[in-house]
């Protein structure tokens, strides 16, 4: 089946660190990944989805003011595979976290829940 599977999410008190794991599957997504602009979203409850960092299919990554040096998103390629490594984490990044493509969506997964609370 084509999708995006996000994994990793959890409950962690403030201040600690998680890493998801966005994974293409389906002979196409794993055709086209590798050429993709690819991004990590979030949505909050009650708050529109956001997105919160870029990564272009040379490796080149950008990020919503918010998670600047905290949040580093990385992909490799060979794996069809994108990563989010979360550190710092504030109760305010607390949300359903997906990924997808940034310039171009495809149907959006389940997401993975980040719940960030003492």
């Amino acid at each position: 089946q084509e999708k995006f599977v996000e994994s990793g999410g959890g409950l962690v008190q403030p201040g600690g660190s998680l890493r998801l794991s966005c994974e293409a599957s389906g002979s196409i997504f794993r055709s086209i990944f590798s050429i993709s602009h690819m991004g990590w979203y979030r949505q909050a409850p009650g708050k529109q989805r956001e997105l919160v960092a870029g990564i272009t299919s040379g490796g080149s990554a950008n990020y919503v003011d918010s998670v600047k040096g905290r949040f580093t998103i990385s992909r490799d390629n060979a794996k069809n595979t994108m990563y989010l490594q979360m550190n710092s984490l504030k109760p305010e990044d607390t949300a359903v976290y997906y990924c997808n493509g940034v310039a171009r969506q495809s149907p959006w997964g389940k997401g993975t829940l980040v719940t960030v609370s003492s």
